[in-house]
């Protein structure tokens, strides 16, 4: 066995009580702890004046029989044992007396299960029953008894075999006696005989003081110390020794956990079964003879005082007198059956009863003495021990919620709020708008317990709590207590402060309430008020969050207070949260006009501030982005056509994208698009148009041509932006670099790029109208894709090698003709150019050099100039020549090979016509399997054989195996073919 001393506990002691997390943290208002401040216990009864006078108490027991019946059992001074009869209403009324020897009786032991008393009276044990305390039997075996228990049993006890233990109580009556230094454990058979289990000759020379067994072990106080047996291995020793100065040893048995109470002086230690420390240390005012149990409390009396200590905690939370004769000794006893409701005190010939206060009292009593905290641990005390719900819970923190709430403190009634799970947000809807109101009938009308008052506009419950401070104030210099806390009386908060701390945690609140399962006319309400409480606050962002997202605000209670107070921006979101998007888009409208005005007036004023003007446009930007995202999902044609316009003016690629946007179910029409849109916002047409062509694949040549049209002309204006003569260089690049590709450019390529691939790309615009536009002009690529469009092959010709000098274009050209006589007329528009142009030998060269094979060298030869070098022609025309004579001997190798193929297949075919069939009368059709006979029969490539219904069936090409001799030729090798 381990052996500990008491020098540790004492010392843990000390520290736990140095070492508390409260001691140097600020409590929250209502939690401060008071001593003393919890009523636990009650007086249910006293003696009967009746009753007659009895002797002084020595022991006392008490036990509960059934729900209508209790007894008290009194042991005295004078030897005599007298039942008592609990009753509420009359109080100890005398229900049986005995007198065994004369002898003080020292314990009393109810052994409820077999219907005894165990009595100890001069050193012997009596056996009594436990209805009519008759007859006593003297168990004569058992002499010098000075200490006796009974035998408990923890729940989770079970017997192990192995190591001998002792049987359960319901097989028998088992108790320990302490006789001088011997222990023995007794079990009483059912004749009423006492079987002695076990005798043991343990280390206790000092004598055996008090005693109690506990499933298999069996803890023993003596002067020295504190010793355990164990009945199951035999064993004994020491727990902790005790100092030489202290008083007696005491010990307690705890019947709620099954654990035993050792003290020391004043100071209780807790052991489990094995004497092992459990939980912390007890310190009690003064060392104490006696002491009792009732519920998670230890009940101490001295002094005339009844103590009671929490045990977990070890704080005193209650004190009552008791008028006990002075002088005499007090004895407790309580339920040892773990019920933890009656307890009963004695002292000199005063008996008192005292009972548990329901725990619903306790914690509404702690409540009202703003002891919040306490209240709130006593629940989750009781929900650890199953004797309180979790809904209990929930509802306690919602009423502490409500008080804190009219004491002023609102964060910390946010805060309780929040830990109940059946508070729901429409209780709160009165304290934020005025009743009746559309969700006046979803309050719940449940006042808790009564203890705050109905709920009222947060004003006034500001109003209300701030006159009730002045009050304390008052009262406080005439003396008088109040429950206002301390703070408040010497710094009175104002009222403004107070509303605010109220919106704000009203609000934190509702934001919580927004993620639970409400039904949807509370969700109504949440977001509705939401709104109202951000609205005080002015957090417009977070208004406009609310407003965006989806929600459930009533637009009918917001529009007028949010038009009213100017918050335009968020009336906006809510309109298009609802699908109002015609108000919506009308407020956007008319917020982007204010900022341009706004703008307009800073950038004219004599103070400019360059951050006003940029957050002026930044704003402008934000409304038209939500008008453009509103008008890109809608299909409203009126709604769109009808907002394009401001949205234009201000941003024109939003325009474009509310235009062309997918997101829309029905398209718009283009006709009416194309009408709508300013003939000024050139850029945005174009780009619509680009979009109806290349991503919707139209095919409507008018659009096509306008296109086409709006591009020449665009391209043209840029053309002659770039050939102007400049006044000043860097002013034209800039305005150019502007036009084409600013911040509110569409388009990300040049506009004569785009027009070159659209006219090369397209076939369904008007070549000629483009062409009327663009003749004169210098867009010589323009208008020879256009030329090539209608056919004029020189024209092409001549501004590809002529205007543009683009030698490859033009070869190409002529390639894609493929004709040899472009490449001729190439060749003298290089030699013989028009308008007194210088010959171009060198594109000519390189003409000959790339594509002479498809000149005749003879016209070449004559369409030379005598002007142009001989060492630039020679080489190329020998090269020609040669490139010329190979050419046509490959053209006869091609002819012969042809022709020999010709010969091939003409033989085989002759071969085929002329192959002999063998047919028998056991031949049959490979398709219907009938015999052939003289019928008219049909072979085809693959051998196979079919009458000629079945041939007219089948057809020329395919076979009876499927094969299709068109798709699928069959090769039979030849004299040249060999496949």
């Amino acid at each position: 066995m381990t052996c500990f001393t008491v020098e540790p506990w004492l010392s843990l002691v000390s520290d736990r009580s140095s070492a508390s997390p409260m001691a140097n943290s600020k409590p929250k208002p209502g939690s401060e702890p008071k001593s003393h401040s919890q009523n636990v216990l009650e007086l249910l009864a006293g003696l009967n004046p009746s009753i007659p006078p009895i002797p002084p108490v020595r022991s006392l027991a008490i036990t509960t029989i059934s729900d209508s019946q209790t007894l008290v059992f009194i042991g005295t001074v004078s030897g005599d044992v007298i039942s008592l009869s609990l009753n509420p209403n009359t109080g100890l009324s005398f229900h049986l007396r005995l007198n065994i020897i004369g002898k003080p009786v020292s314990s009393i032991l109810i052994v409820s299960h077999i219907g005894k008393l165990i009595v100890l009276s001069d050193g012997f044990i009596y056996l009594l029953d436990l209805n009519s305390l008759e007859p006593v039997r003297k168990l004569s075996l058992l002499k010098n008894v000075n200490a006796v228990s009974k035998r408990f049993l923890s729940r989770n006890y079970s017997i192990n075999p192995i190591s001998n233990g002792v049987k359960g109580k319901e097989d028998g009556c088992f108790f320990a006696v302490a006789m001088g230094k011997k222990l023995m454990l007794v079990e009483l058979v059912l004749s009423g005989s006492p079987v002695i289990l076990k005798e043991v000759q343990g280390d206790f020379t000092d004598g055996i003081m008090c005693i109690s067994w506990v499933d298999d072990s069996v803890i023993v106080g003596t002067s020295s110390g504190y010793y355990l047996y164990s009945y199951a291995s035999g064993l004994s020793g020491v727990i902790f020794s005790l100092p030489d100065s202290s008083v007696p040893p005491r010990m307690k048995f705890l019947a709620k956990e099954c654990k035993v109470m050792l003290m020391v002086d004043n100071v209780g230690v807790i052991v489990d079964s094995e004497g092992q420390p459990v939980g912390g240390s007890l310190v009690f005012g003064e060392a104490s003879e006696t002491m009792g149990e009732i519920g998670a409390y230890i009940v101490v009396v001295r002094n005339g005082k009844l103590e009671l200590y929490h045990k977990k905690s070890g704080n005193c939370v209650q004190q009552v007198s008791f008028p006990g004769e002075v002088g005499s000794p007090c004895v407790v006893a309580d339920e040892e059956d773990g019920r933890g409701k009656l307890v009963a005190v004695a002292a000199g010939s005063k008996i008192m009863c005292y009972r548990k206060v329901p725990c619903e009292e306790q914690i509404k009593d702690l409540l009202r003495k703003k002891n919040f905290r306490e209240a709130i641990s006593l629940v989750e005390e009781l929900q650890n021990e199953g004797e309180m719900t979790r809904e209990t819970l929930s509802f306690v923190h919602a009423q502490v919620g409500f008080l804190l709430l009219f004491d002023l403190h609102f964060e910390e009634a946010v805060d309780h709020f929040l830990l109940s799970e059946i508070m729901e947000p429409s209780e709160l809807f009165p304290f934020i708008t005025r009743d009746p109101n559309r969700w006046s009938l979803l309050v719940p009308r449940n006042r808790y317990w009564g203890l705050h008052p109905p709920p009222s506009l947060l004003e006034k419950v500001v109003d209300d709590g701030l006159t009730g401070i002045q009050r304390a104030i008052f009262l406080k210099k005439a003396g008088v207590e109040t429950a206002v806390d301390d703070e408040f009386l010497l710094n009175p908060p104002s009222r403004a402060g107070l509303l605010e701390s109220a919106i704000k945690n009203m609000t934190r609140f509702l934001e919580v309430s927004r993620h639970k399962d409400l039904t949807p006319s509370v969700r109504e309400g949440v977001d509705t008020l939401l709104m109202y409480l951000y609205r005080a606050l002015n957090r417009v962002d977070d208004m406009e969050r609310l407003a965006s997202s989806e929600n459930s605000c009533v637009v009918e209670e917001l529009e007028s207070l949010l038009s009213e107070s100017g918050h335009l921006r968020t009336l906006a979101f809510l309109y298009a949260s609802k699908g109002m998007s015609s108000k919506s888009l009308s407020i956007w409208r008319v917020l982007a006009r204010n900022y341009s005005s706004s703008y307009l007036k800073d950038s004219h004023g004599a103070n400019h501030l360059q951050d006003t003007t940029k957050d002026n446009s930044s704003d402008q930007q934000t409304a038209v982005a939500e008008a453009s995202r509103i008008l890109e999902a809608s299909s409203d044609q009126e709604l769109v056509l009808q907002h394009l316009g401001w949205i234009a003016d201000i941003n024109q690629v939003l325009a474009v994208q509310v235009l062309i946007s997918e997101k829309r179910t029905d398209p718009l029409p283009p006709d009416e698009v194309i009408a709508a849109i300013d003939p000024r916002k050139v850029e945005i047409l174009l780009r619509y148009l680009q979009w109806l062509i290349e991503d919707q694949d139209c095919d409507d040549t008018r659009f096509h041509t306008t296109y086409a049209l709006l591009l020449s002309k665009s391209a043209l204006d840029a053309n002659e932006k770039e050939h102007a003569i400049p006044n000043s260089e860097g002013v034209n690049q800039k305005e150019t670099s502007m036009s084409d590709h600013g911040n509110n450019s569409i388009f990300d390529t040049h506009v004569r790029e785009r027009l070159q691939i659209f006219l090369q790309s397209s076939d369904l615009y008007d070549p000629d109208e483009v062409l009327d536009l663009v003749e004169g002009s210098e867009l010589w690529l323009e208008k020879a894709i256009l030329y090539r469009k209608l056919g004029q092959e020189t024209l092409v010709l001549q501004i590809l090698a002529l205007k543009l000098e683009d030698c490859e274009a033009a070869e190409q050209y002529c390639a894609e003709i493929g004709r040899p006589d472009a490449y001729m007329q190439l060749l003298e528009m290089y030699l013989e150019p028009i308008n007194d142009k210088e010959p171009m030998f060198k594109a000519a060269v390189r003409l000959l050099h790339n594509h002479g094979e498809m000149l005749d060298p003879l016209q070449v030869l004559e369409r030379l100039s005598p002007d142009i070098p001989l060492q630039l022609a020679s080489e190329t025309i020998l090269r020609m020549l040669r490139a010329r004579l190979h050419h046509h001997r490959q053209g006869q190798i091609v002819h012969s090979l042809s022709r020999a193929l010709d010969i091939d297949a003409s033989l085989a075919r002759f071969e085929e016509r002329s192959r002999h069939v063998l047919i028998n009368d056991d031949s049959v059709c490979d398709s219907c399997h009938a015999r052939l006979g003289t019928k008219l029969f049909a072979m085809y490539p693959d051998d196979t054989i079919v009458c000629y219904k079945c041939f007219r069936r089948q057809g020329e090409s395919t076979s009876v195996s499927g094969r299709d001799f068109k798709k699928d030729m069959l090769y039979k090798p030849g004299w040249l073919v060999t496949r």
